[in-house]
């Protein structure tokens, strides 16, 4: 079972908390996607939208109200709190998202190498159950948790290029 899995308490932003008035840095979770720096750059983006969106669909409150522009059309919302797209080599990652995963506050979403590698979702379900865990390599991990710990975690990696 995964950490995700794992988890009985809901990570999130309560519908009070949200605020769109307010700076990004004023929310109480953080939110970041870190990738493997190493990666070529489709492969890189193609692992933090997945790693995101695993993200999205797991973490309330996360997305922002559709907003409209002159004309009336509508823009589906974004992230109200931000989200920084980071770089790290692959040994960082994988020491982030294991100290990440160890707080029960903390969201985690990964994406691991055996996902671009196969091309049907049953295969890299299965590929992945026959992988030890600490044998996993990870193209990115998404996390959200508390701002400061979240912060730390990050340190000072830089944005993907």
């Amino acid at each position: 079972m995964t950490d995700e899995l794992e988890s009985t308490a809901p990570i999130g932003f309560a519908s009070e908390e949200i605020d769109p008035t307010v700076s990004t840095r004023a929310a109480r979770l953080k939110w970041v996607v870190v990738v493997d720096r190493d990666l070529p750059p489709g492969r890189a983006v193609n692992a933090a939208v997945c790693a995101a969106a695993a993200t999205q669909s797991s973490v309330a409150g996360l997305l922002g109200e559709d907003a409209a522009d002159a004309e009336g059309t509508v823009h589906h919302g974004l992230p109200w709190s931000g989200c920084s797209i980071l770089a790290a080599d692959a040994a960082a990652l994988r020491a982030i998202r294991a100290k990440a995963a160890s707080y029960a506050d903390t969201f985690v979403a990964d994406m691991p190498a055996l996902a671009q590698e196969t091309l049907v979702y049953a295969d890299y379900r299965a590929a992945l159950g026959k992988t030890a865990a600490e044998d996993v390599a990870y193209c990115a991990v998404s996390i959200v948790g508390p701002r400061n710990r979240v912060g730390k975690l990050v340190g000072k990696l830089p944005l993907l290029p």
